[in-house]
């Protein structure tokens, strides 16, 4: 691995993880850093109905695993996941989920786990809902970034 550097972006501060960076600012530092490594943690339904994130443009796979599961329980492999796919220290990890709330949870378990600088994308994939309950709005699909289906990105 390389040594860590400055990243290319300034994320807005947080507490307990190494902060609040927008879509945009994800994929520039997922573009610009060769570390860098995308954590989905949204459910698997949610990967297989909705889209996820498509970093073959940068050469790059995204990581799928779940915070919690379908039945909102904490995921307990969710450590030891990130370790099998080998997400450690000294790599910045980017964190996404629907809109930007469990990912900072995921963030802030890494840094404490010494995982990282962990960040979370804020509005994450889809955003939070609308005024007429669509999520439409913002995230990572309406900021105009490469997503696909599931199945691609896996194949």
């Amino acid at each position: 691995m390389n040594a860590p550097t400055e990243p290319p972006i300034e994320p807005r501060p947080a507490q307990d993880y190494a902060g609040d960076i927008t879509p945009q600012q994800a994929w520039d530092l997922l573009s610009a850093e060769p570390d860098a490594v995308l954590v989905d943690v949204r459910t698997d339904g949610e990967w297989r109905t909705i889209g996820v994130p498509d970093l073959t443009g940068i050469g790059k796979d995204t990581v799928f695993t779940q915070w919690v599961t379908a039945d909102g329980r904490p995921n307990p492999a969710f450590l030891a996941e990130l370790e099998t796919a080998g997400v450690g220290p000294d790599r910045p990890v980017v964190f996404l989920c629907r809109s930007g709330q469990r990912s900072i949870g995921a963030a802030r378990l890494a840094t404490s786990a010494g995982i990282g600088p962990s960040y979370n994308v804020l509005e994450g994939f889809e955003g939070a809902p609308g005024f007429g309950g669509v999520r439409d709005q913002q995230g990572w699909k309406v900021r105009g970034l490469p997503w696909g289906s599931y199945d691609e990105a896996t194949a």
